[in-house]
């Protein structure tokens, strides 16, 4: 754990509200000075946890707001330090007012995130949910808020915990064993740490697929639209979208630039991207909306390739970009336009790749698109216990998996102890760094400069 020592010394002070004009507007105070500012700017110390109606006075004690004031004597408030705040009208000039004095009076503007930097670094609360408060705010789905919620609450780090626990007992077992031979404990023949290796790496199975899913939910996926020339990219982007965002005309090579649409599917954002036709031209303007589609393509999670449907031969055109993409990257086929080939809506899946049949204009097929589209990321129904988790969670779970496996091997094919020791203390070295029990300062400001100030 990083020492607090260096952020206790200053009091800080910040709007936790959203920017803009609203009913009420609150002022978070936070530090050793801040019984001394509530004196200065409230004439008196409020009773700890009591909702007082109050003056915000200014100099020479004139009135700058009238409002609502609380105080949180430490340890037992946000941060852990003592806290105020006032909450008044919701002007950006009053507010501005009341904040300027705040700051003459002994605070400092915090920096973005530093409130619930202090609150981890005062240990209440862990990195995971300290993350989870950003993420509360940022949730773009009703979905994604539960979840962050109940990361906020703990659900995810107490699934951490309980597997953080179950490696160290090993960890302290072997370490044991190996320091005292006298004791004569064949752990390396016995069976008991095989079994218990083989249910931590199930567990941690488990609790990276519902951390895989809590990135989809904070992230979601970005879907490139790519094909010839007149496929119908626009028109499906449209569909899609719901909204006629894209220009659609029977002349080839009408979208030269790069489109972009968010939306959801069952509260799975997706980033849609539509792009240039892909064909040769010797028009400069197509050229650079063709060299930028090939920009978005290769940053793709997901390629949807659309292909005419009257046209039967598309296995060409797939196996050119099959080659220019990473082959992590999926590439799944539409057939459009079957409304003019009377066909019917289908899906048709092979070892090599994903074919479906839909009508962008019409919308037949759509819905099997967007069923496709939610398991190419992994997504399933979210249970009650689902949380939020970001992408260095998921490194840090598999960098734990990584060395569980080795320690693993160690233990079964090479009977090395010290060696499977060491793989234990980097596999709880590497979960540890998820709720900030093994961290660095350097990780720290990352994390935290991406938050709200006031948060």
């Amino acid at each position: 754990m990083i020492s607090s020592d260096g952020f206790q010394k200053d009091t800080i002070a910040a709007i936790a509200t959203a920017p803009g004009r609203s009913s009420v507007g609150i002022i978070r105070i936070s530090g050793k000075k801040t019984r001394l500012i509530a004196e200065k700017i409230l004439g008196k110390l409020p009773e700890p946890r009591t909702v007082e109606y109050l003056s915000f006075q200014g100099e020479g004690k004139a009135s700058l707001d009238m409002g609502i004031a609380l105080f949180f004597p430490e340890p037992n408030s946000l941060t852990g330090e003592d806290v105020l705040e006032l909450q008044g009208h919701g002007s950006p000039v009053v507010l501005d007012m009341v904040l300027r004095h705040v700051l003459k009076c002994g605070a400092r503007m915090a920096r973005p995130g530093e409130f619930s930097e202090r609150a981890f670094l005062n240990d209440k609360m862990d990195l995971a949910q300290a993350e989870a408060v950003a993420d509360l705010i940022e949730s773009g789905s009703e979905q994604a808020a539960r979840s962050a919620l109940r990361s906020l609450q703990g659900e995810f780090s107490k699934r951490i915990e309980i597997l953080l626990e179950q490696i160290i007992q090993i960890r302290m077992f072997v370490e044991a064993a190996i320091d005292f031979p006298e004791e004569e404990i064949d752990f390396l023949n016995d069976g008991q740490i095989k079994n218990q290796l083989s249910e931590i790496l199930k567990q941690l199975k488990g609790i990276y697929t519902s951390a895989n899913q809590g990135v989809l939910l904070k992230e979601g996926m970005t879907v490139v639209i790519a094909g010839e020339p007149n496929a119908g990219k626009s028109t499906l982007l449209n569909q899609l979208s719901g909204r006629e965002s894209a220009i659609v005309t029977s002349i080839p090579g009408t979208t030269r630039d790069v489109m972009r649409e968010y939306i959801q599917i069952d509260g799975l954002p997706l980033h849609i991207i539509d792009t240039a036709g892909l064909r040769e031209t010797e028009d400069d303007i197509e050229k650079e909306g063709i060299k930028r589609a090939w920009c978005e393509i290769e940053k793709a999670d997901l390629i949807l390739l659309v292909v005419d449907g009257q046209k039967k031969e598309f296995q060409k055109a797939y196996e050119e970009l099959r080659k220019k993409v990473h082959e992590k990257v999926p590439v799944t086929v539409l057939r459009n336009k079957i409304d003019l080939t009377t066909e019917e809506p289908a899906i048709i899946e092979t070892q090599n790749k994903v074919v479906i049949s839909i009508s962008a204009k019409t919308g037949i097929g759509i819905e099997l698109l967007k069923q496709h589209l939610k398991t190419q990321m992994g997504y399933v129904e979210t249970p009650d216990d689902s949380f939020i988790a970001r992408r260095r969670h998921l490194e840090a779970l598999e960098q734990t998996e990584k060395a569980l496996l080795r320690g693993q091997e160690q233990l079964l094919e090479r009977k090395a102890g010290e060696l499977l020791a060491e793989e234990l203390r980097i596999a709880q070295q590497s979960l540890s760094q998820i709720t900030g029990e093994f961290t660095n300062e350097d990780l720290l400001t990352k994390i935290f400069s991406s938050f709200c100030i006031g948060k």
